[in-house]
């Protein structure tokens, strides 16, 4: 089966550059990179211009003009570029570990979608993490993060995990929400289409949870593989975050759940 990796982003190239790094350490390499740009500059073209001529996996790039905050209209034509049976959704500044894809295949089901992990780190450590650290493995290394910024915190557990043995019962015990966070998560593309993909009405904040939501309308359920991999969010400003825009996502999101609506009219269009 095969997958497509779906990274949005928008004016993030050096944070780019190490999230295709990591793609380019997968040790499942059956994918291509699908790259949803929500206006970014001549710098990030230039930068996934690089890449395709020197990565193991082909690389689309779907861009359309910067007139602000549309990222679900990028990704969800991502969605119809992908060739791929199968969806990873994933953000320009997410570094995958090196068994994210396999991991996803192996837990990849009908009716099914996956939601992931991931670790927030400082801006510090972000700025720290180079190429070798990310191809020799030492950028998932707790010892490694640690000396470059990472202080302890319950999150180290999600990095530790994987190679525990316990991560099925940490996946089952744990009390977070059993949501679609677009930083990683997956599932069948015939299934983002069935709901017609992302509501491209949502600004910054939940929009991926809203997609969830609908896909469990539609029958797909939630499997939380976050301690079995892990992305390392790496920091970044965020300007663009607004009270009155929050509200009004929450108001949809809430609209969502109350009529238990598995399509948006605001999304992918019916095929003709």
């Amino acid at each position: 089966m095969k997958f497509s990796v779906i990274i949005s982003t928008y004016n993030s190239p050096q944070w780019l550059e190490k999230v295709l790094w990591g793609y380019q350490c997968q040790v499942d390499g059956g994918f291509e990179v699908v790259i949803a740009d929500d206006g970014s500059s001549e710098e990030t073209r230039q930068l996934i211009a690089a890449f395709k001529s020197a990565s193991g996996f082909p690389i689309r790039h779907v861009w359309h003009e910067d007139d602000g905050f549309r990222k679900w209209q990028i990704v969800n034509r991502a969605i119809e570029t992908a060739e791929g049976e199968y969806l990873i959704f994933t953000d320009g500044d997410c570094i995958p570990h090196p068994g994210l894809v396999r991991t996803h295949r192996e837990f990849a089901r009908p009716s099914r979608f996956l939601s992931g992990g991931y670790c927030k780190l400082p801006m510090e450590t972000s700025k720290a993490i180079g190429r070798d650290d990310i191809v020799s493995g030492r950028a998932f290394s707790l010892g490694w993060l640690k000396r470059h910024g990472y202080s302890f915190t319950p999150k180290w557990l999600k990095i530790a995990a994987p190679q525990s043995g316990f991560s099925g019962l940490l996946n089952r015990l744990t009390p977070a929400a059993r949501t679609f966070n677009g930083n990683n998560a997956s599932c069948f593309k015939s299934d983002a289409l069935r709901v017609r993909g992302f509501d491209e009405r949502i600004r910054y904040g939940g929009g991926d949870r809203e997609f969830g939501y609908r896909l469990q309308h539609a029958g797909v359920s939630p499997y939380v593989i976050r301690y079995s991999t892990v992305c390392l969010h790496l920091d970044h400003p965020r300007s663009y975050k607004s009270a009155e825009v929050r509200r009004e996502n929450m108001a949809m999101i809430e609209e969502t759940l109350r009529t238990r609506r598995i399509e948006t009219a605001f999304g992918i269009s019916e095929p003709s």
